[in-house]
């Protein structure tokens, strides 16, 4: 990094806008290939820095983050409407938790390491293009303006507003990390979806819980529907949900965690200048119709640090075009009513190998699996939603902030 005539002017090789999921793990396999000049901008302790975070994937074998995996589970449980429950083991596959802060704290010190690297605390207001790359605006925290001028940028700061799509979701949720009086949670299955919750009127509504001891566990209430709730309307959720349903007994809250994350089939930009990439959900990484996110970033993140080490800028597609096509059809048939949701997901576990139901979640299948999977489903109306879903118009959506999702 080196400083121009302008005081207040630094140039670097590439800035990273955001210490999200998606912008620590770009820097994290930046400087893992041998790049330099790498600048991470991160908002300053208060207001505009987000509170701690849970990330949530499924792998196999060793990983890029095992040092800093909280817990995994070797089985996975999906309960439908009336209780009945589907445990899967989806081997070699493992769920895997990673929290925000210690995930800050490895990439941070590989930043430290790496040649130019450097975090800067900041808030990022503006983000233009220029002839021979791009200017990023920031004020630091004692009000100083400090412009960054970089070859590239990676922009992964959440949209105020979402691009035009036909149908738009939001998955909403909060969830509360519990200690319980006694021992009440398995601590080798995870609870992806319970749906013995009341169910919202659009999308649907489950229980997710994580054990991470029989006596400690994440305990989530989530809702894939058209608007968020308020922070009591959660609140009483979860509490019928532990109390009534998964009848904890005496527990303590130690804390909490909330978040809205878009589920929509809008097409969303990765490119906004020559050298300004939109990455993570800004540039479509989460997968519209599950929600996921952490495993698109890092193929995603994986593909621009190849990239840049080879000479060339590119950030590909973090999902295939089958999968949001099928995507974009189970959103609109969970949306019109066409499909129950509870059934469908239910449907989903109890019906096909757990290893390629995962694989197939995060868009790894052949279009021969797929369409297995497919004639697994309500076939008449996803056909019927198919055939629709061209003539629809996309329209805009009205402004909303998104956050991100724990899985």
């Amino acid at each position: 990094m080196s400083r121009r005539d302008d005081p207040h002017e630094e140039t670097c090789d590439v800035v990273i806008v955001g210490g999200g999921a998606a912008g620590l793990s770009l820097a994290h396999h930046l400087t893992a290939t041998g790049s330099r000049g790498v600048t991470v901008i991160e908002p300053p302790d208060g207001p505009l820095r987000p509170p701690e975070r849970t990330w949530c994937y499924w792998d196999q074998g060793d990983g890029d983050f095992d040092e800093v995996v909280c817990a995994s589970w070797s089985r996975l449980r999906v309960r439908g409407a009336d209780g009945d429950a589907v445990t899967v083991d989806p081997s070699p596959l493992r769920y895997r938790m990673i929290r925000s802060t210690p995930f800050e704290r490895l990439v941070h010190a590989g930043l430290a390491r790496a040649p130019g690297g450097r975090l800067l605390r900041a808030t990022a207001d503006t983000v233009r293009g220029t002839p021979g790359g791009a200017l990023v605006r920031c004020t630091t925290p004692d009000g100083r303006t400090l412009t960054l001028s970089a070859r590239h940028v990676f922009d992964s700061r959440p949209p105020c507003t979402l691009p035009p799509a036909r149908t738009q979701l939001m998955q909403h949720f909060r969830g509360w990390f519990v200690r319980t009086g006694g021992d009440r949670f398995d601590p080798a299955v995870a609870d992806l979806m319970d749906f013995r919750v009341p169910q919202p009127r659009h999308g649907l509504a489950f229980g997710y819980v994580l054990p991470l001891a029989p006596d400690r566990a994440l305990v989530e209430y989530t809702e894939f529907s058209r608007t968020p709730l308020t922070t009591t309307a959660y609140e009483a959720a979860l509490a019928r949900y532990c109390d009534d349903t998964l009848k904890l007994g005496s527990y303590t809250v130690e804390s909490a965690e909330q978040g809205v994350i878009p589920m929509t089939d809008a097409r969303f930009p990765r490119r906004t200048g020559p050298a300004i990439f939109r990455i993570g959900t800004a540039g479509g990484a989460t997968r519209p119709a599950t929600g996921y996110t952490f495993a698109a970033v890092q193929r995603q993140a994986r593909a621009v640090a190849a990239a840049l080490h080879g000479g060339r800028v590119q950030v590909p597609p973090p999902h295939g075009r089958r999968a949001l096509a099928m995507d974009a059809v189970l959103l609109r048939a969970l949306d019109t009513g066409r499909i129950d949701g509870p059934d469908f997901f239910t449907s989903l576990f109890r019906r096909n190998p757990p290893h390629r139901l995962l694989r197939f979640l995060d868009g790894a299948t052949s279009l021969r699996e797929e369409l297995g999977i497919g004639l697994r489903t309500p076939v008449g109306p996803m056909l019927r939603t198919a055939v629709e879903l061209p003539f629809l118009p996309r329209r805009p959506h009205p402004a909303s902030r998104t956050g991100e999702n724990p899985r």
